[in-house]
């Protein structure tokens, strides 16, 4: 390992997720005082202090609700006999139909006041006084009425900076602060000497120069900021389900308001204060909140919800009491400032390249400013004598000190760091377009990295969109996919099969028939309980009778259990429970099952054979199966479970869900990137290796397994077995979580997750990149996740890996060009300096320079699109050195030959050219100047491919680099031609312009030849961070 890799190791190496604040503090401290300006290099890194105070705040916070939550009932007897606040009704709340105030109510429920509660008729009277009803919801007409009284549920933030307060950041610059010092004295005593105007030209051009510079990096930074808070609203997207004008909507929590219907589920996140109204087995988180990890069970007896908790099973309706500021939540989170984005690795590792660099240019300018100084006494002393000063002297000095500022200019690379935000903004607003938002910065470069990926089956390899394609029912096995399936069915069964098929279908399901807008029905829930819902209303027509009976007790579908269970009272008075699941867990529990007559006949091991045929057959069709059994019970318990055995089974469903169009390619894409996809769902396996087969998963030499026998293995059983899992099926939420933590510890892989369910949120947690599905995903997962699949498409994945592959290339690009114009600007300066006694780049022309490499070079080669050759590369692996042997390279040949060529013009040039004249030695800097900046422009065409020759291919497509590129040369041309009084320059004649563009397109043919140089790598990819060795044919080129 180089010296360099070794210090980056050592200061500046972070993991890209959860980083400890030892490890965030100690590259603050590497970095040291080498900054020019602490504002703009830390704006998109966290305030780890201010962070500190934010969390103690919120502890303090968290403290007073636990104390409010859980010491409520000693506070209120200890207050019963207080005073309590009166709270009246305005004319305002009367006019607009209310009969309570918006404080009592916010303040009834965040403290659990079940006197208030009571005193007002409970969750019904409270309804009435908001005008709302549990069935018809809100009238949209009230909207307005209510946030004025209610309150709208949004909580103060902080106001977006304007576009001036990025210019006064970029003002903030030590060196450029320095330097217009230098311009204010070099004008001052200009004027002293040469009088007006000559006097002004050197000082005023500085000025403009650092005019200049501030504003395009300011305009820089403001559109970033732009993009990030264009990113942040998206995250802040949550949609809830209500009640409103007697139809179930879908809505912005933003738009929620006191009086709303709300419709709770597990893995949502509560958007507001309200009463429960009903609903089944309602248990929240509120550690968020409170600070308490113990689950709180919610009721009629203890019906208060609060704003910010999380559903973590069950599922309730809520009316809305309180939004916004008068909600605790609210309150916390305006209390809390935004402490920043943890910094993502590639941030950290360049701003240890920018401290290297930094300490090494502030070496050069300090030795070119004594060399300077001291040959100037030198030849004072031997002319005039050191006791003889004039103003001109003085302002040589000047220039000489400026000169040496300006070189720390170049020299501290600023834009290294702040280029890798600018490239994940670009990313980050692409990967928008393409259905994937990207939460945490580090997701996005991190993801380029990743050589597994481990994903789920349902909605994201498959479409999501299921049916019922097969059923097996008093031991008649029917395909459903005929026009008169349904009629065969209806004739096969009795009417008794059919009408407990029907109550099995209807009283135990998650889904519900609700009405939309335009009064239309529509089948809302799970893609499962939907398709079975629908074929249970599909087959209704052929049944009329009545099935009336009562909800006693309901078990929501639990991926531990694979099963769901619902309790029943019957018309006669007796009570059935209905369980569907897992086809082999609910045959497990049966001991019977119901006959062609509709009849429980004990179940034969015989016929429990068939049946597991069965369930295999449907599922080596690739259809997800199911299993649908009752049991009648007599007495039942409350707080007891549903039984697990006794059963009678009813059918066996097989439903269809196809594989997503382009999954297979994507897959295919993923293989050929060195990225390994395995399947982890909890399917039965034969529905899985169906699937995994089909999409390419599934290979000769992978093996499929069984989430049980998995979590059965010892440590050393894994160490062999994982690498060749490519399915794992009927796996629990911890299978995923440990698959993925020895993915990580024992062969050091990259890993990314995708996950839906509040359960994924541990594995989603642990991962390197979380994916969370934007669709069927809950809001636990997505909270915890670093990615939300917009539209559940394992092709968008696959673009996210592009993409991250196309920020850590285009970040190296811009490296590999930042550091040669670094190298050849200080050893030209300083070379000179110590010859000749001047420097050959004045101060404005540094500048210039500075703005090149820095602000436009990274808009260039920053923002390069990804292209599918990236795909053809493996992922770049853990501790791999991110300046190359290849970058290394590339980055002394080519500053060899601009040193060279600048060293020729410099000492031989008016010879060379044969120039002559009074003016001869400032046509000769002129021309060095322009040579080396058209040495950057073709270098800058030269770094956007680090090993192939053919650095054209894509150029044309890609405006912001040309654009970039035609910019710079105009500027270049102005600056010549016409702003000669201010850069020190004078116009070039055709022949030396011809010379400037020809010795600067000489690069290219220079990247040619370095990259026919053969270079070892010293990473464990099997060619240099991902590259394919030289190219055989010219499609490779």
């Amino acid at each position: 390992m180089d010296p360099v890799e070794r210090f980056l190791q050592e200061h500046f190496d972070l993991p890209p997720k959860n980083p400890s604040e030892e490890a965030q503090r100690r590259w603050r401290s590497a970095v040291g005082t080498i900054v020019k300006n602490r504002r703009r290099r830390f704006r998109m890194v966290p305030d780890l202090d201010r962070r500190q105070k934010d969390e103690e705040t919120r502890r303090s916070i968290q403290e007073k609700i636990r104390v409010a939550l859980y010491v409520q009932k000693a506070a209120i007897i200890f207050s019963d006999g207080a005073s309590k606040k009166e709270y009246n009704l305005t004319e305002d709340i009367m006019n607009a139909g209310f009969s309570i105030n918006p404080d009592e109510l916010a303040s009834m429920t965040s403290k659990h006041d079940m006197k208030a509660f009571k005193m007002h008729g409970g969750v019904d009277g409270i309804s009435k006084k908001v005008r709302s009803t549990f069935d018809h919801g809100i009238s949209t007409n009230d909207l307005d009425k209510r946030q004025m009284i209610y309150g709208e549920n949004r909580y103060a933030e902080k106001p977006a900076r304007s576009f001036w307060s990025f210019v006064w950041d970029a003002l903030q610059d030590m060196t450029l602060i320095i330097l217009m010092v230098c311009a204010v004295l070099s004008a001052v005593v200009g004027l002293a000497s040469e009088g007006w105007p000559k006097g002004m030209y050197d000082g005023l051009g500085i000025i403009l120069s650092i005019l200049l510079v501030v504003m395009v990096t300011a305009i820089s930074d403001y559109r970033q900021s732009l993009q990030f808070k264009e990113l942040d609203n998206e995250k802040k997207k949550i949609f809830i389900h209500v009640t409103r004008d007697g139809s179930r909507q879908k809505i912005s929590i933003y738009d929620l308001v006191v009086g709303d219907i709300v419709h709770l589920s597990i893995g949502d996140q509560v958007p507001a204060d309200g009463l429960f109204i009903h609903g089944y087995s309602l248990l929240l988180d509120e550690s968020s909140l409170s600070g308490e990890s113990d689950p709180v069970y919610i009721s009629e007896d203890k019906p208060f919800i609060l704003a910010g908790t999380k559903v973590q099973d069950g599922s309730a309706k809520m009316l809305v009491t309180a939004v916004g500021m008068r909600t605790e939540w609210g309150r916390l989170m305006s209390t809390l400032s935004e402490g920043g984005e943890d910094e993502t690795p590639l941030q950290v590792k360049l701003n240890g390249v920018a401290t290297i660099i930094g300490k090494i240019g502030l070496v050069f300018a300090t030795l070119t400013f004594v060399v300077l100084l001291v040959r100037f006494l030198i030849e004072k002393c031997l002319t005039v004598g050191l006791f003889k000063w004039y103003s001109t002297d003085a302002l040589t000095i000047v220039n000489y000190f400026a000169t040496a500022v300006t070189i720390i200019v170049v020299a501290v690379p600023e834009g290294l760091p702040l280029a890798v935000t600018l490239s994940l903004a670009f990313a980050m607003k692409q990967l928008m377009k393409d259905k994937a938002l990207v939460r945490h910065l580090s997701a996005c470069e991190t993801m380029g990295s990743a050589g597994t990926i481990c994903t789920d089956k349902t909605g994201t390899l498959t479409t999501n969109h299921m049916v019922v394609d097969k059923i097996w029912i008093s031991e008649v096995s029917k395909s459903l996919s005929s026009n008169n399936s349904l009629d065969d069915l209806n004739s096969a069964i009795s009417s008794t099969t059919l009408n407990m098929l029907l109550q099995g279908i209807f009283e135990n399901t998650s889904a519900e028939v609700v009405k939309d807008k335009d009064g239309k029905q529509t089948v809302l829930g799970t893609p499962t309980e939907r398709a079975i819902l629908e074929f249970g209303l599909m087959l209704e027509g052929h049944d009329t009778e009545d099935r009336t009976c009562t909800k006693v007790k309901v078990e929501p579908f639990n991926s531990v259990k694979k099963k769901m269970a619902v309790l029943v009272s019957l018309p006669n008075g007796t009570h059935r429970w209905f369980s569907k699941g897992a086809s082999e867990i609910i045959l497990q529990m049966c001991d019977m099952m119901v006959d062609g007559n509709g009849n429980s006949v004990p179940l034969s091991e015989d016929q429990r054979k068939n049946i597991l045929d069965t369930i295999n057959s449907f599922a080596c069709d690739a259809l997800r199966t199911l299993c649908v059994a009752y049991k009648e019970v007599n007495d039942f318990d409350n707080d007891a479970e549903s039984p697990t055995s006794g059963f009678t089974l009813i059918c066996i469903f097989g439903i269809k869900d196809p594989v997503r169009p382009g999954v297979k390619d994507a897959v295919k894409a993923c293989i050929s990137a060195g990225i390994i996809v395995r399947m982890v769902t909890g399917d039965n396996i034969n529905t899985a290796k169906a699937i995994a087969k089909e999409c390419g998963i599934l290979t000769d030499d992978g093996i499929a397994i069984e989430g049980p026998e998995f979590r059965n293995k010892s440590p050393e059983e894994m160490r062999d077995l994982i690498p060749k899992i490519q399915v794992m099926a009927r796996s629990l939420p911890l299978d995923k979580h440990t698959l993925v933590t020895n993915l990580r510890g024992m062969f050091r892989e990259v890993v990314a997750v995708t996950g839906d369910g509040t359960n994924d949120a541990p594995a989603l947690h642990e991962s390197d990149i979380g994916l969370a599905m934007g669709i069927a995903g809950t809001e636990v997962a997505k909270e915890s996740a670093d990615v939300i699949v917009l539209d559940d498409n394992f092709t968008t994945i696959i673009n996210v890996a592009r993409w991250g592959r196309a920020v850590y290339l285009n970040i190296q690009k811009f490296v590999q060009f930042q550091l040669t114009v670094n190298i050849v600007a200080l050893v030209i300066n300083f070379v000179s300096a110590c010859i000749t006694g001047s420097a050959p780049l004045t101060a404005v022309q540094l500048l210039w320079v500075n703005m090149i490499m820095d602000t436009l070079g990274a808009l260039a080669l920053a923002t390069e699109p990804p292209n599918d050759d990236m795909m053809k590369r493996p992922p770049v692996g853990r501790g791999e050195s991110f300046i190359t042997k290849i970058m290394w390279r590339n980055i002394i040949g080519q500053s060899l030959y601009q040193l060279a060529v600048l060293g020729a013009l410099m000492f031989g040039g008016e010879r060379l050219l044969n120039i002559k004249g009074g003016d001869s030695k400032t046509v000769i800097n002129t021309l060095i100047f322009n040579s080396f900046v058209f040495c950057q422009v073709f270098n800058e065409i030269n770094s956007r491919e680090m090993q192939k020759i053919n650095v054209f291919h894509g150029m044309f497509s890609n405006w912001i680099f040309l654009g970039i590129i035609a910019v710079t040369v105009a500027f270049q041309v102005v600056i010549i031609e016409f702003l000669g009084t201010f850069a020190s320059t004078v116009p070039l004649d055709s022949q030396l312009w011809l010379v400037s563009i020809g010795l600067g397109s000489i690069s290219l043919i220079v990247g040619a030849i370095l990259k026919c140089i053969p270079v070892e790598s010293g990473g464990t990819s099997a060619s240099p961070n991902g590259y394919a060795p030289l190219p055989s044919g010219p499609d490779n080129i």
